[in-house]
Formats: structure tokens, sequence, C-alpha cells
């Protein structure tokens, strides 16, 4: 294991769990000094955190000044909103209870474990601590070792802003984090691959611990014939190419008419060449590299396995292995039984598929699971309504990329193989507490 022994993580955890009902009973504004203080200690350290991202991604400035606004605007958001957040719900009674009253009030789950990933190392290690914070319960977070620098710098920020007994951090491997699922934590907030996500419910379930689980999937972008073209395939190669692939919510297909195919991987082309290449060689300051060797190898090994068998390289396929660089590739012709369209990507290869009947589409999502985004390009309602019924997925994009991932107010999960739970804005709040039901007879 790491150097932190299972002795000291349950002393942690005991404390946690002694002084939770202290943390539980914090107003509204004391709840929002420590967000204020966890907002200005990472704005403190906001070029160091654009540096450690630099360092384990080669994320480009603009890629890492997202996830620090990221954070800074959940924070505002909580602190804008936590006093009303807070609010018992009145709810009306029964006409057979009539003379009561009914309230729900929202209490904090308790102790959290909070499992951060590699991706996105700083965004999604402190967008969960937001509602973790807002909703009164105490945390015990581990950053990802396969980031080491946003890794320290994570650790360093939690160290400053919390008090042990109300947010412990760890960093370590694999080790650490099962030592920590033996632990009977309330709450368990990961965010990961869907098979490591099977490990954590499976941990979570010894304890009856209620979990968060935001996992990913294989993220469809379909384009109808009246879709603006230029803008669709634009907006789906910046979707596929942003931090390399790495991102749970990339488009990993796109699914466009048959006659449109060309047109579509033209524009695709053009977008990407004027993005992240200048004199014909890519920029790399522009574009970020796989997180590490054994990743860069498994995406290398989805191209090869594709082009094997069958399909055309339309742009890009070129490896870099002494920088874990992938370049930007188009990918057509890709027959079904390839592995690229089996496994969830994760790396910049846009596989184009064609389909004539919008119903094909809904036919193959059905057959996998359930994706944690699709994207739907078309000027056509009655063609968005076709793909609303015919598949699901944890949330919807018409005509942009993840956009429903920025609006506050709108839940952002998935949806059976894609994840369990939901949070951002208030829906985070909710999902970090008890929704505790009240009836108040009156006194005899």
């Amino acid at each position: 294991m790491s150097s932190i022994s299972s002795a000291e993580l349950k002393r942690v955890f005991d404390q946690q769990k002694e002084y939770q009902w202290m943390v539980k009973s914090t107003s509204a504004a004391q709840r929002k000094q420590k967000l204020q203080k966890l907002k200005d200690v990472v704005l403190a350290n906001a070029e160091a955190v654009k540096q450690a991202l630099f360092s384990d991604l080669r994320k480009p400035a603009a890629e890492s000044e997202g996830e620090v606004a990221g954070v800074i605007g959940d924070i505002d958001d909580a602190l804008a909103n936590l006093d009303a957040w807070m609010k018992p719900v009145e709810i009306e009674p029964s006409p057979h209870l009539k003379g009561t009253r009914a309230t729900m009030s929202y209490e904090p789950r308790g102790v959290c474990l909070l499992f951060a990933p590699w991706n996105f190392p700083f965004l999604l290690m402190f967008q969960p601590v937001v509602p973790i914070v807002a909703a009164g319960n105490c945390f015990m977070a581990k950053p990802n070792e396969m980031t080491p620098a946003v890794s320290a710098i994570s650790a360093k920020i939690l160290r400053e802003v919390f008090d042990p007994r109300e947010g412990a951090v760890f960093e370590g491997g694999i080790d650490l984090a099962n030592a920590l699922l033996e632990l009977p934590f309330d709450h368990i907030f990961f965010t990961g691959s869907p098979k490591v996500g099977r490990t954590v419910m499976a941990a979570a379930a010894k304890h009856l611990s209620s979990v968060t689980l935001e996992l990913g999937g294989k993220c469809p972008a379909v384009v109808d014939q009246a879709s603006d073209m230029a803008l669709a395939a634009a907006t789906i190669a910046a979707g596929r190419c942003y931090n390399a692939g790495q991102v749970c919510l990339c488009p990993d297909v796109a699914w466009v008419r048959e006659e449109l195919a060309d047109e579509f991987v033209k524009q695709a082309r053009a977008y990407i060449e004027s993005t992240y290449y200048a004199n014909g060689e890519i920029n790399k300051q522009a574009f970020s590299r796989i997180v590490d060797k054994r990743n860069f190898e498994r995406v290398k090994g989805y191209l090869d396995d594709a082009v094997k068998r069958g399909a055309k390289v339309e742009f890009g396929g070129k490896t870099e292995a002494d920088d874990l660089t992938i370049h930007p590739t188009v990918l057509t012709h890709v027959p079904l039984d390839a592995t690229i369209m089996k496994e969830e990507v994760f790396g910049p290869l846009l596989t184009v598929m064609t389909y004539k009947d919008p119903a094909e589409i809904g036919k193959y999502m059905r057959k996998g699971g359930k994706p944690l985004a699709m994207y739907v390009f078309s000027k056509d309602q009655k063609f968005t309504d076709q793909m609303m019924r015919e598949t699901s997925s944890g949330g919807v994009t018409v005509n942009g990329w993840a956009a429903h991932w920025f609006e506050p107010q709108l839940p952002f999960g998935g949806v059976n193989e894609s994840g369990i739970g939901r949070y951002h804005g208030v829906h985070g709040f909710k999902e970090l507490s008890h929704e505790r039901a009240v009836l108040a007879v009156p006194a005899a």
C-alpha cells in the first residue's frame, strides 16, 4: 500500500464520523464561509494548477483555465443559492391528514469518500467537493495517482482549506483506494470507468453505502440531412479532440447520412487542420497528450485493429510514442466487429459511420450500454424527437457538444452503464443530502 496505514485511515474516518454531527448542524452562512475559503485558495493556486495540468497531460492553457473556471463557477452557484437549497420544503398534507404539518428537510449523508479521475484531475476532484461541503458532509478524498503533479497541488489546497476532521486527503495508488473502500462510508462519489465503477459499487454494497458513479460509454453524434454540415463537423471534431479525446462526453462515433459522409469528413478535416496544425505539422502546444504509455498503447491498438480490419484513415493516423502523442484521426469504413466500435475510445480517434434510415441508429445503440451523452445535429424537430424516442442516454445536446454539461440547472449524470446519480447545482446538493420526511401531528 502507500505509506498511509489502514490504521491511520480508520483513525481519520472515526474522527470524521464523530465530527460529522457538528458539521451537520452548521448554518448556510458557515458552509458558505468554507466554500469562499476554498474559492480563495483555488484562485491563489490557479497558476500552479495550470502548470500541473500541463506537466501531467500537456493540457493547453485554455483547457487548464477551463478546469479552474469550472470549479469557481460551481462554488459561485452554491454561494448564491445555498440559503434557498437548505430551506425545508413545505408539503401540503393529504386531506385525511388535515391539521398536520408535512415538511421535507435536507440533511447530510454523513462521511463521504471521493475518488478523482485522471482525465480532468483538478475539475473532477473539486467539483464534487462543492456539493459535499454545501450539504454539510465530511469527506476523505483521493486524487488520481496517474496525474501526480495535479494530485500534489490538489492535496495542498484541500489541506489548506479543511480541518482533517471535516475534509482529509490521501495520495496513493490502487492499494490505497482498496483500503479506503474497506471503510463503511455513508456515500461514495466516483468518477471513472464502468469497469472500476463496478468494483466501487460492490465495495459499497458491503456497507449499504449510497453511491454516485459518474462513468462513460460510447457517446454517439447523429448528423441529419437538415443540419448545418460545417457546424456539425467542426463541433464533433472539437469534441473528439478536446483533451486528446480523453473526455467521457466525447463523441465516439459520428453517424452521418450516407450521401453527406464525404462532405462531413471534408469539413471535419478542415477544422482539425486549422485548429491543431501549423504549416502541416501538429501544434503540440494546442493539443494534449495521452496520459501514460499503457493508455497510448490501448488507443493505438484500437487504431491498428480497425485498419487491419479494413477501416480507411481519412486523416491523421500518426502516433508518436516518445511523447505519447496520437494525432487527431478520422476513420471511415470501420467494421462493426472492430474493437473501436465496442470500447470507449478515450483518445482522438473519430469513427464516421453512415446510415440511410435513422432507425438503424437506435437499433445499434440499443445493442450496447446507454451512453453518458448523445448529440443530435438537425434543424428538423421530428428527427430530433425520433432520436429521443428510440434511444436512451444520460443527457442530450442538440446542435452542440456537451452544452448540457455547462447548464448548472440541469442534472448531470449517466444511466445504468454510464452512471448512477446526478450532480451540478441544486442537483448536487440533493445528491449529497438525504431528503428527510417529517410529519408533525398537533399535540393533544
